[in-house]
């Protein structure tokens, strides 16, 4: 057991993980949780999220459409990517559910029956090969791994790679940071305490115990089936303790574990092949040695979405060795064979214009053997490999053999002589060096085309150059190009062109050359002609395909592959281009030899161009989608090894995962029908076996067609039932997922769709998001900075991580989920849930009848918990027509974000924005010694637990049930409708803010200018008082420039250009800002009528007087406020609003309302009706 306690003893600090947040003070978050948990039983016991069709008597089957029936029924149905059971959920993958579930709760607050369903994926390799793996560590440790011993997880004791035991790849502690959480990737630092024991985690059962497995159970886990029946009850717990809206009914595990599931994915696979979707045939894949089998998407720890790159591999034979080759060779090669130098080529048509074969001169080559004593191969071991799985080294060689007669330096074969087919240079070309070979790309050898290849070129020109450094003679590399494909931008000599043009000194301007290559690619194949060679006159598109064929035929050359980027398995094997038989589905478009009609009727459903396709909700995310149908090319569908459903003609394959997870979106529509359970092992209400959903049965529930076998008829009202569900239900809304599934899982769900389903049937919406970060960065595991769900849930609450969920962020760029944020909103939420009870349970009614005011009660001897509890009835006040105004806008902004998807903006309008306004109107009215009026505080408190309702429900049901006292839940609730705001009102509180803004700045001001040393006009740290002035009539020189506007304002446009043309130069520099001043209140949409004739939408001065109470108590050392309105000239004034300093009574200052003033401050010339000024001074 010691390698089991040294392992346990180093995993200790993963319960607080270093990168995260550690909170101190619980009380607030426990209160929280508590309800949440009250309300999330609530909900289960009430079944409110289990949705139904309509049924067939509220509407008879076939009586009327499914669109009819839709619009009458609204229904929205939404589905994230299932996720994989080899591990629990992260808060990447709650990232990507709270986007479908916040969609659900906006969809519920229409009035619309919503479903999320959640499924269980099981499929593919990752729990095989982890069982697989259990299972031979319990023999060789015992069953609870006691006789493995410290020394052997150590790190020094590692293994060929990574520390693996018998050279498999270590697997430490899992890290997941796209779709799900996967035990078979892995990362290779280390927490503190596990570099102190210097323990590595290099086997499965220690990747169990990071997971939280207790030792005594990770002997279950050698049974892949117990990997299904452990993780989708946690997956389920940690979904509901989010509070997420599922119908957990329609719940099912993948593979033939389920055998309703494994009927729907046999027949899908029936059906593709009839219609000739699927196919059977040589093609390459990537594919892994080790396995035995191709490696798809979901079977990598490393290049998911790498396809495979197909070359012409040019066979270069040698004329003559450098001495240096010669000595290594001698006795490895027989005289008399032919060794050929192999360059892997994506530009064959350019063959005419070799002059020089390059090699990496530090990279290590072989000469592997073709046909003994005959043909020999000089090219990289990577490339040999590859080669292997081709087929490519003949008998006696067996698949995956190759066999290394010899081995080289590049530097040893500089100057070979070698003859190059259809290259000009007839007497041969030489090796040469070139530093920017890449051993891990091609085959470690390039042949050179300086006409058309900028790389090419500027090596060429380096080694002409620098022939006496690089050790080659100058005449080797000093060749005359010879012209062979003429461009309309670049002439004969395009790569000679780019370079000069784009000032490339050297082969090392990576980036430039780079940019170049691209250039001349496209140009030459797009626009290139042929003007050399056997297909002079043809476009190089055209002849691309048949020089190829011509080296091909010859003998000249072969067809070569190999992924595209480095590839890896979930076992650690560095995977292959394999050229192997195997099922494959015909995706691609015509020219990559797919299927005629498919992609064509896929990629138009993508475009959208009539407004019935898919909705990607960006023009970002549909040209992602439109790139992939462009290259995405056949797919391999099954696979020998694993968990799934087995091909129903070939027993010996299973359907691999990413082929059959495609359209089961429409198996949720009545999974709860056929079976209780997820295995399917309690038949569900329709009572159908199993063993009865024949491929017939299928394409009757999904409308395929409208007979049933003469077996089933007895059953014909259990099916229609269904059929319901899936008419109904169909077809899908909304699909969120990561923006990684784009390349894969998302297009084959199109391609599937359109294959089997009928058009109105094919998916409306995919919603795609970034990957999530934590606190700014990458999570790992490695680094601590990592979160479950259920961490995140029992760390900060549910609504306070579905916040900061909501506040992460909405597009496809990477969003981050910060800590602070949720911590925050513990606090936030707490706070307001007890400022809404206090302001409901402890209202205290200001009896107006009787004269009561808040200032007496306030101050009375009254227990008050809390002043804002304080209230008024009776009519409204400017205070509170202003906040009920400001209420409405938000309602109906936050309603508009909601809809778009936006719950970044949705959050901050009906939560964050509510909460301000809610605090300024408190303020106001308190600083007005009037109080709130109880009829807002309640309307408030009722439209803030709907704002929230989609983000935070468990908070909103709370205030909803237990503070306003609804009888209904508020999952029930309907968003609210309200009035259009009124414009006055928006104009009157956009000036209050403003205008305090523009005074609590100027004494901002003055005091930094005091901490500076400078003169201020007053001290803002002694008493002083506050002036404002206010005129009513506008500058005479302004009725001209609204004239110019006026005639330049047509179609709801101004027209700012010709506006400027009309004013003199002389006033333009005062007329401009007004126009601007202008443009902004038309663009806001005051009327024009109330723009040109410039009449304000509020009385200022009534306004102005609502605000000095406010204003003397922002203001620090404020005695006394007045407002002042000035005649024109601005050197005159009447004194109309005044408080403090005996302000309007005829004390203190002795200045009373109604006093005229004389010589008024400068300040006071520049004021305007809208744009007060103000004036300091200390008394």
């Amino acid at each position: 057991m010691a390698a089991v306690q040294a392992t346990q003893q180093a995993l200790q600090p993963a319960s607080q993980p270093k990168g995260t947040m550690k909170l101190e003070n619980t009380d607030k978050r426990d209160t929280l949780i508590a309800s949440e948990k009250k309300y999330q039983k609530a909900w289960a016991d009430s079944k409110i999220f289990q949705q139904n069709a309509p049924t067939l008597e509220d509407v008879p089957f076939h009586s009327i459409g499914n669109r009819e029936m839709h619009d009458k029924y609204p229904k929205y149905m939404a589905t994230m990517a299932y996720p994989y059971m080899n591990g629990t959920l992260h808060a990447g993958h709650s990232f990507t559910a709270s986007k479908l579930e916040f969609g659900v709760g906006w969809a519920r607050m229409q009035g619309k029956r919503a479903l999320y369903p959640q499924g269980y994926h099981c499929t593919g390799m990752p729990i095989k090969a982890c069982a697989d793996k259990l299972a031979r560590e319990m023999e060789m440790f015992g069953d609870e791994f006691e006789r493995c011993e410290v020394f052997q997880v150590q790190e020094e004791e590692a293994g060929k790679e990574n520390g693996a035991p018998n050279g498999e790849p270590a697997v430490p502690a899992p890290v997941q940071e796209t779709t799900r959480e996967d035990v078979t990737k892995f990362a290779t630092k280390k927490s503190k305490a596990a570099a102190k024991t210097n323990v590595a985690l290099k086997y499965q059962f220690q990747i169990m115990l990071a997971l939280g497995i207790p030792i005594q159970e990770i002997k279950l886990f050698a049974k892949p089936s117990h990997w299904l029946e452990h993780f989708p009850p946690l997956c389920q717990r940690d979904l509901t303790n989010l509070g997420c809206r599922v119908d957990w009914r329609r719940s099912f595990v993948t593979t033939d574990a389920n055998p309703y599931y494994d009927a729907f994915v046999r027949w899908q696979m029936n059906r593709l092949k009839e219609m000739g979707k699927i196919k059977f045939g040589k093609r390459y894949t990537v594919y892994s040695p080790k396995d035995g089998q191709a490696c798809m998407d979901h079977d990598r720890s490393a290049g998911e979405g790498v396809g495979v790159q197909e070359y012409t591999a040019l066979k270069l034979r040698v004329k003559e060795w450098p001495e240096a080759a010669k000595s290594k060779i001698q006795g490895k090669v027989p005289e008399g064979a032919n060794v050929y130098f192999v360059p892997a080529t994506l530009r064959p048509e350019t063959m005419y214009g070799q002059t020089h074969c390059f090699v990496g001169p530090n990279i290590t080559y072989g000469i592997y053997e073709v046909k003994k004593g005959q043909e020999y191969y000089f090219i990289s071991e990577r490339a040999a490999r590859n080669m292997a799985y081709q087929s490519i080294f003949p008998e006696p060689f067996k698949w995956g053999q190759w066999t290394k007669v010899a081995e080289l330096q590049g530097s040893d074969v500089i100057g070979t002589l070698v003859h190059a087919p259809l290259s000009a240079q007839k007497d041969g070309i030489r090796i040469l060096p070139m530093e920017s070979v890449k051993a891990s790309k091609g085959t470690g050898v390039v042949t050179s085309v300086p006409s058309d290849s900028p790389d090419d070129y500027a090596t060429m020109m380096d080694l002409v150059k620098k022939a006496e450094y690089y050790k080659i003679k100058k005449e080797w590399a000093d060749v005359d190009i010879l012209p062979i494909i003429e461009t309309p931008s670049y002439g004969n000599l395009t790569a000679k062109f780019l370079v000069e043009k784009m000032k490339i000194m050297s082969p090392k301007d990576a980036k430039q050359l780079a940019e170049a290559k691209d250039l001349a690619y496209k140009e030459g194949f797009y626009q290139g002609k042929m003007i050399y060679g056997n297909f002079a006159g043809k476009s190089v598109e055209e002849a691309k395909p048949l020089v190829r064929q011509q080296l091909i035929d010859a003998g000249d050359a072969f067809a070569y592959a190999e992924p595209e980027g480095l590839v890896i398995s979930r076992s650690g094997d560095e995977c292959v281009a394999g050229h192997l038989d195997q099922w494959f589905m015909n995706y691609g478009t015509p020219e990559r030899s797919g299927d005629q009609k498919w992609q064509p009727s896929v990629l138009e459903h993508v475009k959208n161009e009539k407004g019935e396709g898919l909705n990607t909700f960006s023009t970002e995310v549909k040209n992602a989608f439109v790139q992939v149908l462009d290259w995405l090319a056949q797919w391999a569908c099954a696979r020998s090894y694993g968990l799934g459903t087995k091909l129903p003609w070939d027993q010996s394959q299973l359907v691999e995962s990413l082929s059959d997870s495609t359209v089961y979106m429409a198996y949720y529509t009545f999974a709860h029908m056929l079976h209780k359970d997820i295995f399917g092992k309690e038949r569900g209400s329709a009572n159908i076996g199993a063993e009865e959903m024949t491929d017939e049965i299928w394409d009757y529930l999904f409308c395929r067609t409208d007979s049933l076998p003469e077996k089933m008829v007895g059953k014909k009202e259990a099916l229609e039932k269904m059929r319901r569900e899936f008419e109904y239900w169909y077809p899908l809304d909304v699909r969120i997922s990561g923006k990684d599934l784009i390349q894969n899982h998302l297009t084959f769900c199109l391609y599937i769709h359109v294959a089997l389903f009928k058009p109105e049937f094919w998916p409306k919406a995919f919603r795609v998001n970034g990957h999530l970060m934590l606190n700014g960065e990458k999570m790992s595991k490695s680094t601590g900075n990592f979160l479950t769900l259920a961490d995140a849930t029992s760390k900060f609450g549910a609504d306070a991580t579905r916040i900061a969920m909501a506040d992460a962020g909405d597009g496809i760029e990477d969003a981050n989920f910060e800590e602070t944020v949720a911590n925050a909103n513990i606090l936030r939420m707490f706070e307001l849930r007890q400022w809404c009870e206090g302001m409901v349970h402890d209202a205290r009614l200001l009896r107006e009848e009787k004269g009561e005011t808040y200032a007496e009660v306030k101050e009375g001897g009254e227990k008050i918990k809390n002043p804002d509890s304080i209230q008024r009835t009776g009519a409204l006040m400017f205070w509170d027509e202003i906040f009920e105004n400001e209420l409405n806008g938000l309602v109906k902004v936050a309603g508009e974000e909601y809809e778009a998807t936006n719950y970044k903006g949705a959050i901050k309008y009906g939560l964050y924005d509510f909460i301000s306004a809610r605090d300024f109107y408190r303020e106001a009215t308190k600083a007005a010694g009037v109080g709130m009026h109880h009829a807002c505080v309640k309307r408030y408190i009722e439209l803030q637990a709907l704002m929230v309702t989609v983000v935070a429900p468990h908070w909103a049901e709370h205030v909803w049930v237990e503070v306003l006292g609804k009888k209904d839940t508020v999952q029930n609730a309907r968003f609210p409708k309200v009035e259009a705001t009124k414009p006055e009102l928006d104009a009157a509180r956009e000036y209050v803010r403003t205008t305090s803004s523009n005074i609590t700045s100027a004494e901002g001001a003055q005091l930094k200018k005091m901490a500076k040393g400078k003169a201020t006009s007053y001290d803002p740290k002694k008493e002083k008082r506050l002036s404002i002035f206010a005129a009513r009539r506008y500058p005479e020189w302004q009725d001209g420039v609204i004239d110019v506007v006026r005639k330049n304002f047509q179609d709801m446009k101004l027209d700012v250009a010709g506006v400027s043309k009309a004013i003199p130069k002389a006033e333009s520099k005062r007329a401009m800002p007004f126009v601007q001043t202008l443009k902004k209140s038309l663009e806001s949409g005051v009327p024009a009528e109330v723009v040109f004739e410039r009449k304000m939408a509020f009385d200022e001065v009534e306004v102005l007087g609502q605000m000095v109470a406010g204003l003397k108590q922002m203001v620090q050392k404020c005695i006394g406020v007045e407002v002042v309105v000035v005649e024109e000239g601005g050197k005159r004034g009447k004194v109309v609003v005044g408080l403090g300093l005996g302000l309007g009574e005829g004390g203190g200052n002795g200045v009373k309302e109604g006093e005229v003033r004389e010589n008024l401050p400068q300040t006071a010339e520049n004021a305007v009706p809208g744009q007060p000024t103000f004036f300091f001074e200390n008394v």
